[in-house]
Protein backbone atom coordinates (compact mmCIF):
# COMPACT_ATOMS: atom_id res chain seq x y z
CA UNK A 1 0.00 0.00 0.00
CA UNK A 2 1.09 3.31 -0.51
CA UNK A 3 2.01 5.26 3.01
CA UNK A 4 0.21 8.03 3.89
CA UNK A 5 -2.29 7.96 0.83
CA UNK A 6 -6.25 7.49 0.35
CA UNK A 7 -7.42 4.22 0.50
CA UNK A 8 -8.96 4.03 -2.35
CA UNK A 9 -5.73 5.05 -4.51
CA UNK A 10 -3.45 3.21 -2.17
CA UNK A 11 -3.38 -0.41 -3.34
CA UNK A 12 -0.46 0.12 -5.87
CA UNK A 13 0.95 -2.94 -7.47
CA UNK A 14 3.94 -0.76 -8.46
CA UNK A 15 4.55 -1.00 -4.20
CA UNK A 16 4.22 -4.33 -3.49
CA UNK A 17 6.37 -5.33 -6.29
CA UNK A 18 8.92 -2.55 -5.73
CA UNK A 19 12.53 -2.88 -4.96
CA UNK A 20 14.45 -2.13 -1.57
CA UNK A 21 14.21 1.29 -1.48
CA UNK A 22 17.86 3.33 -0.49
CA UNK A 23 18.55 5.02 2.43
CA UNK A 24 16.79 8.39 2.37
CA UNK A 25 16.66 9.58 5.90
CA UNK A 26 15.06 12.56 6.73
CA UNK A 27 16.83 16.15 6.75
CA UNK A 28 17.94 16.91 9.96
CA UNK A 29 20.23 20.06 10.76
CA UNK A 30 21.61 22.44 9.12
CA UNK A 31 23.29 21.86 5.46
CA UNK A 32 24.75 23.65 2.16
CA UNK A 33 24.92 22.80 -1.19
CA UNK A 34 25.11 24.36 -4.39
CA UNK A 35 21.86 23.28 -5.49
CA UNK A 36 18.66 22.17 -3.12
CA UNK A 37 16.16 20.17 -5.16
CA UNK A 38 12.59 19.86 -3.79
CA UNK A 39 10.64 16.86 -4.96
CA UNK A 40 11.85 13.20 -5.17
CA UNK A 41 10.04 12.26 -8.24
CA UNK A 42 11.26 11.80 -12.07
CA UNK A 43 12.44 15.66 -12.93
CA UNK A 44 13.83 15.82 -9.55
CA UNK A 45 15.95 12.57 -9.17
CA UNK A 46 17.16 12.88 -12.57
CA UNK A 47 17.95 16.66 -11.86
CA UNK A 48 20.13 15.25 -9.16
CA UNK A 49 22.37 12.95 -10.80
CA UNK A 50 23.32 14.72 -13.66
CA UNK A 51 23.93 17.62 -11.66
CA UNK A 52 26.28 15.25 -9.39
CA UNK A 53 27.69 13.85 -11.94
CA UNK A 54 28.41 17.56 -12.88
CA UNK A 55 30.81 18.07 -9.95
CA UNK A 56 27.73 19.89 -7.71
CA UNK A 57 26.95 18.98 -4.25
CA UNK A 58 23.44 18.24 -4.51
CA UNK A 59 20.35 17.72 -2.00
CA UNK A 60 16.85 16.36 -2.55
CA UNK A 61 13.83 16.98 -0.19
CA UNK A 62 11.22 14.85 -0.75
CA UNK A 63 8.17 15.16 1.69
CA UNK A 64 7.35 11.68 1.54
CA UNK A 65 9.39 9.07 -0.09
CA UNK A 66 11.45 8.77 -3.08
CA UNK A 67 8.78 8.07 -6.33
CA UNK A 68 5.68 8.24 -3.94
CA UNK A 69 3.53 10.55 -6.07
CA UNK A 70 2.88 10.27 -9.74
CA UNK A 71 6.41 8.93 -10.49
CA UNK A 72 6.06 5.82 -8.52
CA UNK A 73 2.29 5.52 -9.85
CA UNK A 74 2.21 6.01 -13.50
CA UNK A 75 1.37 3.29 -16.48
CA UNK A 76 5.42 2.83 -16.85
CA UNK A 77 5.01 4.01 -20.41
CA UNK A 78 7.90 5.83 -21.90
CA UNK A 79 6.34 8.03 -24.73
CA UNK A 80 8.66 10.14 -27.12
CA UNK A 81 7.23 13.27 -27.86
CA UNK A 82 5.51 16.15 -26.63
CA UNK A 83 1.41 15.40 -26.65
CA UNK A 84 1.69 18.56 -29.03
CA UNK A 85 2.83 17.18 -32.88
CA UNK A 86 6.54 18.52 -34.05
CA UNK A 87 4.71 20.32 -37.22
CA UNK A 88 2.67 22.91 -34.47
CA UNK A 89 5.31 23.01 -31.93
CA UNK A 90 8.26 24.56 -34.74
CA UNK A 91 5.15 26.59 -35.90
CA UNK A 92 4.59 28.08 -32.69
CA UNK A 93 8.00 28.23 -31.52
CA UNK A 94 10.04 28.93 -34.91
CA UNK A 95 12.51 26.99 -36.39
CA UNK A 96 14.86 27.23 -34.21
CA UNK A 97 13.72 26.63 -30.91
CA UNK A 98 11.01 24.61 -32.23
CA UNK A 99 13.51 22.07 -33.59
CA UNK A 100 15.49 22.05 -30.41
CA UNK A 101 12.44 20.61 -28.24
CA UNK A 102 11.06 18.05 -30.88
CA UNK A 103 14.24 16.70 -31.05
CA UNK A 104 14.48 17.06 -26.60
CA UNK A 105 11.16 15.36 -26.26
CA UNK A 106 11.94 12.69 -28.74
CA UNK A 107 15.09 11.88 -27.58
CA UNK A 108 13.59 11.64 -23.83
CA UNK A 109 12.67 7.86 -24.13
CA UNK A 110 16.27 6.79 -25.53
CA UNK A 111 17.34 9.19 -21.95
CA UNK A 112 15.48 6.78 -19.89
CA UNK A 113 16.94 3.45 -21.43
CA UNK A 114 20.43 4.67 -21.37
CA UNK A 115 20.15 5.41 -18.02
CA UNK A 116 18.50 2.27 -17.06
CA UNK A 117 21.56 0.82 -18.74
CA UNK A 118 24.20 3.08 -17.21
CA UNK A 119 23.34 2.53 -13.66
CA UNK A 120 22.20 -0.80 -14.39
CA UNK A 121 18.77 -0.09 -12.29
CA UNK A 122 17.05 -3.07 -12.29
CA UNK A 123 13.02 -1.87 -13.59
CA UNK A 124 12.13 -4.40 -15.86
CA UNK A 125 12.82 -2.33 -18.89
CA UNK A 126 11.49 -2.60 -22.07
CA UNK A 127 12.72 -0.60 -25.04
CA UNK A 128 9.82 -2.42 -27.21
CA UNK A 129 8.41 0.79 -28.94
CA UNK A 130 5.30 2.60 -27.47
CA UNK A 131 1.80 1.78 -29.71
CA UNK A 132 -0.68 4.57 -30.14
CA UNK A 133 -4.31 3.04 -31.11
CA UNK A 134 -6.74 4.38 -32.99
CA UNK A 135 -10.31 4.18 -31.92
CA UNK A 136 -12.24 5.31 -34.85
CA UNK A 137 -11.08 6.20 -38.79
CA UNK A 138 -11.00 9.98 -38.36
CA UNK A 139 -8.60 9.04 -35.21
CA UNK A 140 -6.76 7.07 -37.87
CA UNK A 141 -6.60 10.39 -40.16
CA UNK A 142 -4.80 12.00 -37.15
CA UNK A 143 -2.21 9.43 -36.49
CA UNK A 144 -1.13 9.12 -40.26
CA UNK A 145 0.09 12.75 -40.18
CA UNK A 146 1.99 12.43 -36.67
CA UNK A 147 3.45 9.03 -38.94
CA UNK A 148 4.55 11.37 -41.51
CA UNK A 149 5.88 14.72 -39.50
CA UNK A 150 8.13 12.21 -37.34
CA UNK A 151 9.21 10.25 -40.30
CA UNK A 152 10.39 13.13 -42.40
CA UNK A 153 12.59 14.08 -38.87
CA UNK A 154 13.93 10.74 -39.31
CA UNK A 155 12.27 8.92 -36.14
CA UNK A 156 11.89 5.28 -36.00
CA UNK A 157 7.40 5.34 -36.08
CA UNK A 158 5.53 3.50 -38.53
CA UNK A 159 2.24 3.34 -39.59
CA UNK A 160 0.02 0.06 -38.24
CA UNK A 161 -3.20 -1.25 -40.68
CA UNK A 162 -6.06 -2.60 -38.26
CA UNK A 163 -4.62 -6.03 -38.73
CA UNK A 164 -1.67 -4.81 -37.76
CA UNK A 165 -2.94 -3.85 -34.61
CA UNK A 166 -5.35 -6.58 -33.46
CA UNK A 167 -2.13 -9.10 -33.82
CA UNK A 168 0.07 -6.80 -31.65
CA UNK A 169 -2.75 -5.54 -29.02
CA UNK A 170 -4.52 -8.56 -29.02
CA UNK A 171 -8.22 -7.24 -29.44
CA UNK A 172 -10.35 -5.40 -33.38
CA UNK A 173 -11.63 -2.65 -31.72
CA UNK A 174 -9.09 -0.69 -33.26
CA UNK A 175 -9.24 0.86 -36.54
CA UNK A 176 -5.17 0.96 -37.00
CA UNK A 177 -2.47 3.23 -35.52
CA UNK A 178 1.18 3.80 -35.04
CA UNK A 179 4.26 2.39 -33.29
CA UNK A 180 7.22 4.31 -32.52
CA UNK A 181 10.39 2.25 -31.48
CA UNK A 182 12.16 5.07 -29.40
CA UNK A 183 9.84 3.95 -26.91
CA UNK A 184 8.51 1.43 -24.37
CA UNK A 185 7.71 0.72 -20.82
CA UNK A 186 8.96 0.09 -17.27
CA UNK A 187 8.21 -0.63 -13.36
CA UNK A 188 7.79 3.12 -12.78
CA UNK A 189 8.68 3.12 -8.96
CA UNK A 190 11.60 0.77 -9.28
CA UNK A 191 12.89 3.41 -12.05
CA UNK A 192 12.55 6.28 -9.69
CA UNK A 193 14.50 4.22 -7.04
CA UNK A 194 17.07 3.47 -9.19
CA UNK A 195 17.33 6.88 -10.12
CA UNK A 196 17.69 7.90 -6.32
CA UNK A 197 20.08 5.10 -5.94
CA UNK A 198 22.31 6.26 -8.88
CA UNK A 199 22.12 9.81 -7.55
CA UNK A 200 23.16 8.92 -4.12
CA UNK A 201 26.29 7.18 -5.56
CA UNK A 202 27.18 10.28 -7.83
CA UNK A 203 27.14 11.93 -4.72
CA UNK A 204 23.84 13.88 -4.25
CA UNK A 205 22.70 13.82 -0.77
CA UNK A 206 18.67 12.51 -0.86
CA UNK A 207 16.18 13.05 2.36
CA UNK A 208 12.86 11.32 2.59
CA UNK A 209 10.04 12.88 4.94
CA UNK A 210 11.36 15.84 4.55
CA UNK A 211 8.53 18.47 3.34
CA UNK A 212 9.93 22.26 2.23
CA UNK A 213 7.68 24.29 4.81
CA UNK A 214 9.92 27.96 3.75
CA UNK A 215 11.45 29.00 0.66
CA UNK A 216 13.04 31.98 1.22
CA UNK A 217 16.54 34.12 0.11
CA UNK A 218 18.85 35.40 1.90
CA UNK A 219 20.92 37.69 0.06
CA UNK A 220 22.88 35.31 -2.51
CA UNK A 221 21.63 32.41 -0.73
CA UNK A 222 18.16 30.57 -0.99
CA UNK A 223 17.23 28.73 2.55
CA UNK A 224 15.08 25.83 2.83
CA UNK A 225 13.77 24.94 6.04
CA UNK A 226 12.03 21.61 7.19
CA UNK A 227 10.63 20.67 10.44
CA UNK A 228 13.82 19.48 11.44
CA UNK A 229 16.91 21.16 9.07
CA UNK A 230 17.72 23.56 6.93
CA UNK A 231 19.61 23.30 3.22
CA UNK A 232 21.54 26.99 2.29
CA UNK A 233 21.80 26.30 -1.32
CA UNK A 234 23.19 28.90 -4.60
CA UNK A 235 20.47 27.82 -6.58
CA UNK A 236 17.12 25.69 -6.15
CA UNK A 237 15.02 23.39 -8.24
CA UNK A 238 11.28 23.13 -7.92
CA UNK A 239 10.25 19.30 -9.16
CA UNK A 240 7.24 18.80 -7.80
CA UNK A 241 4.91 18.73 -10.87
CA UNK A 242 1.15 17.28 -10.00
CA UNK A 243 1.69 18.01 -6.13
CA UNK A 244 2.44 21.34 -6.44
CA UNK A 245 1.20 23.49 -3.27
CA UNK A 246 1.80 26.90 -1.60
CA UNK A 247 5.42 26.69 -1.09
CA UNK A 248 6.54 28.95 -3.87
CA UNK A 249 3.59 30.85 -5.37
CA UNK A 250 2.30 31.55 -8.07
CA UNK A 251 3.64 28.08 -9.30
CA UNK A 252 0.64 25.94 -8.30
CA UNK A 253 -1.31 28.05 -10.43
CA UNK A 254 0.63 26.60 -13.68
CA UNK A 255 -0.99 23.09 -13.87
CA UNK A 256 -3.98 21.38 -13.14
CA UNK A 257 -3.84 18.18 -11.36
CA UNK A 258 -5.75 16.05 -12.69
CA UNK A 259 -5.91 11.95 -11.28
CA UNK A 260 -5.17 9.04 -13.42
CA UNK A 261 -6.30 5.65 -12.19
CA UNK A 262 -5.09 1.78 -12.52
CA UNK A 263 -6.27 -1.58 -12.10
CA UNK A 264 -4.33 -4.89 -12.05
CA UNK A 265 -5.00 -8.39 -12.23
CA UNK A 266 -3.59 -11.04 -10.39
CA UNK A 267 -0.74 -13.08 -12.53
CA UNK A 268 -2.49 -14.87 -15.24
CA UNK A 269 -1.90 -18.47 -17.11
CA UNK A 270 0.46 -17.75 -19.72
CA UNK A 271 -1.65 -19.11 -22.34
CA UNK A 272 -4.10 -16.34 -21.46
CA UNK A 273 -0.81 -13.98 -20.87
CA UNK A 274 0.25 -14.84 -23.76
CA UNK A 275 -3.25 -13.63 -25.92
CA UNK A 276 -2.32 -9.98 -24.96
CA UNK A 277 0.21 -7.88 -25.96
CA UNK A 278 2.51 -10.87 -27.36
CA UNK A 279 5.38 -7.80 -27.73
CA UNK A 280 4.88 -6.68 -24.35
CA UNK A 281 4.59 -2.85 -25.68
CA UNK A 282 2.28 -0.70 -23.60
CA UNK A 283 -0.25 0.85 -25.89
CA UNK A 284 -2.55 4.36 -25.03
CA UNK A 285 -5.98 4.94 -27.37
CA UNK A 286 -6.94 7.72 -29.14
CA UNK A 287 -9.96 8.56 -26.62
CA UNK A 288 -10.91 11.53 -25.42
CA UNK A 289 -10.09 9.97 -22.29
CA UNK A 290 -7.76 7.78 -23.20
CA UNK A 291 -7.04 3.98 -22.33
CA UNK A 292 -3.59 3.15 -21.64
CA UNK A 293 -2.82 -0.80 -20.47
CA UNK A 294 -0.16 -3.33 -20.30
CA UNK A 295 1.19 -6.61 -18.87
CA UNK A 296 3.55 -7.02 -16.29
CA UNK A 297 6.42 -8.96 -16.19
CA UNK A 298 4.63 -11.50 -14.07
CA UNK A 299 1.63 -11.74 -16.47
CA UNK A 300 -0.68 -9.00 -14.50
CA UNK A 301 -3.40 -7.47 -16.69
CA UNK A 302 -3.18 -3.60 -16.23
CA UNK A 303 -5.43 -0.85 -17.54
CA UNK A 304 -5.71 2.67 -16.72
CA UNK A 305 -7.77 5.53 -17.51
CA UNK A 306 -8.94 9.11 -16.03
CA UNK A 307 -9.90 9.34 -12.98
CA UNK A 308 -12.03 11.68 -10.09
CA UNK A 309 -11.75 13.77 -7.28
CA UNK A 310 -14.03 12.18 -4.98
CA UNK A 311 -13.38 8.48 -3.61
CA UNK A 312 -17.21 7.48 -4.63
CA UNK A 313 -16.35 9.01 -7.80
CA UNK A 314 -13.06 7.32 -8.09
CA UNK A 315 -14.79 3.73 -6.98
CA UNK A 316 -17.24 4.21 -10.06
CA UNK A 317 -13.85 4.86 -12.49
CA UNK A 318 -11.95 1.50 -11.24
CA UNK A 319 -15.20 -0.39 -11.97
CA UNK A 320 -15.01 1.34 -15.24
CA UNK A 321 -11.44 0.46 -16.31
CA UNK A 322 -12.30 -3.00 -14.76
CA UNK A 323 -15.82 -3.30 -17.34
CA UNK A 324 -13.89 -2.18 -20.49
CA UNK A 325 -11.13 -3.99 -20.06
CA UNK A 326 -13.22 -7.38 -20.17
CA UNK A 327 -14.79 -5.68 -23.35
CA UNK A 328 -11.44 -5.40 -25.05
CA UNK A 329 -10.36 -8.71 -23.86
CA UNK A 330 -12.92 -11.36 -22.82
CA UNK A 331 -10.18 -13.71 -22.45
CA UNK A 332 -9.92 -11.35 -18.69
CA UNK A 333 -13.25 -12.40 -17.27
CA UNK A 334 -13.01 -15.25 -15.05
CA UNK A 335 -10.16 -13.23 -13.44
CA UNK A 336 -10.08 -11.38 -10.04
CA UNK A 337 -8.53 -7.69 -10.15
CA UNK A 338 -5.96 -7.24 -6.69
CA UNK A 339 -4.87 -3.95 -7.06
CA UNK A 340 -6.76 -0.58 -7.78
CA UNK A 341 -4.65 2.79 -7.23
CA UNK A 342 -3.85 6.74 -8.75
CA UNK A 343 -2.33 9.45 -8.22
CA UNK A 344 -1.81 13.40 -9.65
CA UNK A 345 -0.62 13.68 -13.10
CA UNK A 346 0.00 18.29 -14.07
CA UNK A 347 -2.14 19.36 -16.79
CA UNK A 348 -1.36 22.77 -18.86
CA UNK A 349 -3.83 24.40 -20.41
CA UNK A 350 -1.85 23.98 -23.97
CA UNK A 351 -0.49 20.55 -23.23
CA UNK A 352 3.14 21.96 -23.18
CA UNK A 353 5.41 21.25 -20.20
CA UNK A 354 6.72 24.29 -18.20
CA UNK A 355 10.39 25.46 -17.31
CA UNK A 356 9.48 28.32 -15.19
CA UNK A 357 12.09 30.86 -14.08
CA UNK A 358 10.84 31.80 -10.65
CA UNK A 359 13.53 34.41 -9.61
CA UNK A 360 16.90 34.37 -9.20
CA UNK A 361 18.47 31.29 -8.79
CA UNK A 362 15.74 29.26 -8.63
CA UNK A 363 13.56 27.31 -12.11
CA UNK A 364 10.99 24.97 -11.97
CA UNK A 365 9.78 22.26 -14.72
CA UNK A 366 6.64 20.77 -14.33
CA UNK A 367 3.29 20.02 -16.54
CA UNK A 368 3.93 17.01 -18.31
CA UNK A 369 0.29 15.84 -19.67
CA UNK A 370 0.72 11.96 -18.94
CA UNK A 371 4.01 11.60 -20.55
CA UNK A 372 5.89 12.32 -17.39
CA UNK A 373 8.04 9.14 -17.84
CA UNK A 374 10.42 10.29 -20.53
CA UNK A 375 9.84 14.11 -20.35
CA UNK A 376 9.98 14.21 -16.79
CA UNK A 377 13.64 12.38 -16.99
CA UNK A 378 14.59 14.52 -19.41
CA UNK A 379 13.56 18.04 -18.03
CA UNK A 380 15.54 17.01 -15.40
CA UNK A 381 18.54 16.55 -17.08
CA UNK A 382 17.82 19.76 -18.63
CA UNK A 383 17.66 21.67 -15.38
CA UNK A 384 20.62 19.92 -14.17
CA UNK A 385 22.62 21.88 -17.13
CA UNK A 386 21.14 25.28 -16.06
CA UNK A 387 22.12 24.70 -12.51
CA UNK A 388 26.07 23.49 -13.63
CA UNK A 389 26.30 27.05 -15.72
CA UNK A 390 24.43 26.53 -19.05
CA UNK A 391 22.57 30.15 -20.03
CA UNK A 392 18.76 30.06 -20.31
CA UNK A 393 18.69 30.81 -24.44
CA UNK A 394 21.15 27.17 -24.82
CA UNK A 395 18.64 25.42 -23.18
CA UNK A 396 16.26 22.82 -25.53
CA UNK A 397 13.18 23.77 -24.07
CA UNK A 398 12.15 27.95 -23.45
CA UNK A 399 11.93 29.14 -20.49
CA UNK A 400 8.97 31.41 -19.05
CA UNK A 401 8.08 33.74 -16.41
CA UNK A 402 5.24 32.16 -14.06
CA UNK A 403 1.73 32.08 -16.09
CA UNK A 404 -0.84 31.32 -13.51
CA UNK A 405 -4.37 29.57 -15.32
CA UNK A 406 -7.27 32.46 -14.65
CA UNK A 407 -9.97 30.82 -12.20
CA UNK A 408 -7.65 28.04 -11.10
CA UNK A 409 -9.68 27.90 -7.61
CA UNK A 410 -12.58 26.67 -10.36
CA UNK A 411 -10.40 23.95 -11.88
CA UNK A 412 -11.79 20.73 -10.72
CA UNK A 413 -15.47 21.69 -11.38
CA UNK A 414 -14.07 22.54 -14.90
CA UNK A 415 -11.95 19.43 -15.35
CA UNK A 416 -15.62 17.31 -14.25
CA UNK A 417 -17.57 19.45 -16.99
CA UNK A 418 -14.64 18.25 -19.40
CA UNK A 419 -14.46 14.69 -18.71
CA UNK A 420 -18.43 14.45 -18.28
CA UNK A 421 -18.60 15.97 -22.13
CA UNK A 422 -15.90 14.05 -23.19
CA UNK A 423 -17.25 10.92 -21.67
CA UNK A 424 -20.09 11.38 -23.85
CA UNK A 425 -18.12 11.79 -27.09
CA UNK A 426 -16.49 8.83 -26.73
CA UNK A 427 -19.36 6.79 -26.29
CA UNK A 428 -20.61 7.80 -29.01
CA UNK A 429 -17.57 7.18 -30.71
CA UNK A 430 -16.89 10.71 -31.97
Amino acid sequence: MIANERPVIADSLWTATANPAPNCPPLVGEVEADLAIVGGGFTGLSAALHAAEAGLRVVVLEAETPGWGASGRNGGQVNPGLYVDPDAVEARFGPDMGARMVAFAGGAGRLVFDLIGRHGIQCDARPVGWIRAAHNAGAMEDIRGKVDQWRRRGAKVELLSRDAVAEMVGTTVYAGGLIDRRGGNLHPLNYALGLAGAALRAGAAVHGASRVERLAREGATHVLRTSRGAVRAGKVLLCTNGYTDGLAPPLAREVVPVRSVQVATDPLPPEIAASILPGRQAPSDTRRLLLYYRMDRDGRFIMGGRGAYGDAATQGRLEALRRVSVQMFPQLTPFGWRHAWGGFIAATPDHYPRLVRMGPGVMAGLGYNGRGVALATAMGKLMAEWAAGRPEQELAFPVTEPQPIPFHGLRRLGVAATVAKYRLLDAMGL
